[in-house]
């Protein structure tokens, strides 16, 4: 074979190579209930109403108006303003976590499929919050904030991911839309949360926030209309509710996605 036709084919080869489907694989990953939380707030927050399932944290604060017997770090600062009425909602969560430690009660479990890590498709999953676990720091409010969720009856919010949409990646880091169902007290609604994800904790942290009208409360929750809690004076505008997730690979379920 003379030298141009050894190029030629070689040429060929190449070309027909990179035809070749690259077969992604399959992954399977798991929620590290110790080193997850979830969250909620309610815009204007009056300096006391937010809640998490983590509050031995050291980042998280109780609000002013708190039961006795708890303990922070003196340097989380209430806001100058949060007596004011005035709405936040770029501070939400008002006290995010600095650095992932397991630490938490086991109150948030869930698993997610991908089936392309590459470009973030085909993603499915569930995440379930335990209702019993949200505190503010305030007996007598948690106390009817789990009775206006029901916790007996309906243990557990449950988000169901359906898919992930809009994702961008910078560097390591990826945001997107998850797309699913939110489940409080058998209701479902259909929602989408913005993601932010990244390695971090020996795993991959999501970080998921949504925020609806907090009128759409009373949707979810029929029994804030007796107990009040502010809403039917409408003195709260929006509600926030997100989670800081960190999620571990299962690799023992890993299996090639079929080639496209």
């Amino acid at each position: 074979m003379t030298r141009p036709t050894r190029l030629v084919a070689l040429l060929v080869l190449m070309c027909s190579l990179a035809r070749v489907p690259v077969a992604r694989a399959q992954t399977h990953w798991a929620v590290d209930s110790k080193s997850s939380l979830a969250w909620w707030q309610m815009s204007p927050h009056l300096n006391d109403l937010w809640a998490t399932t983590c509050p031995s944290d050291p980042s998280w604060r109780p609000g002013e108006q708190r039961s006795a017997g708890w303990h922070f770090d003196p340097s989380l600062k209430l806001p100058r303003n949060g007596f004011a009425n005035v709405d936040d909602t770029i501070d939400v969560p008002l006290y995010p976590r600095r650095k992932v430690l397991p630490d938490c009660v086991e109150a948030v479990r869930g698993e997610v499929t991908v089936a392309d890590t590459l470009e973030w498709r085909g993603v499915h999953g569930t995440i379930a919050v335990q209702g019993n676990a949200l505190l503010t720091g305030e007996a007598m409010r948690d106390n009817a904030m789990h009775q206006a969720l029901e916790t007996v009856q309906h243990p557990e919010i449950l988000f169901t991911l359906d898919s992930l949409v809009n994702v961008t990646r910078v560097a390591d880091t990826v945001r997107g839309d998850a797309v699913g169902t939110l489940t409080i007290r058998g209701v479902r609604d259909t929602t989408t949360a913005a993601v932010t994800f990244f390695p971090d904790g020996g795993g991959l942290r999501v970080l998921a926030k949504w925020r609806v009208s907090a009128a759409n409360l009373f949707d979810y929750i029929p029994k804030v209309k007796s107990i009040g809690l502010g809403l039917n004076t409408w003195i709260w505008h929006y509600f926030f509710m997100g989670a800081d997730l960190v999620f571990q690979r299962d690799t023992a379920t890993a299996r090639p996605e079929p080639p496209r």
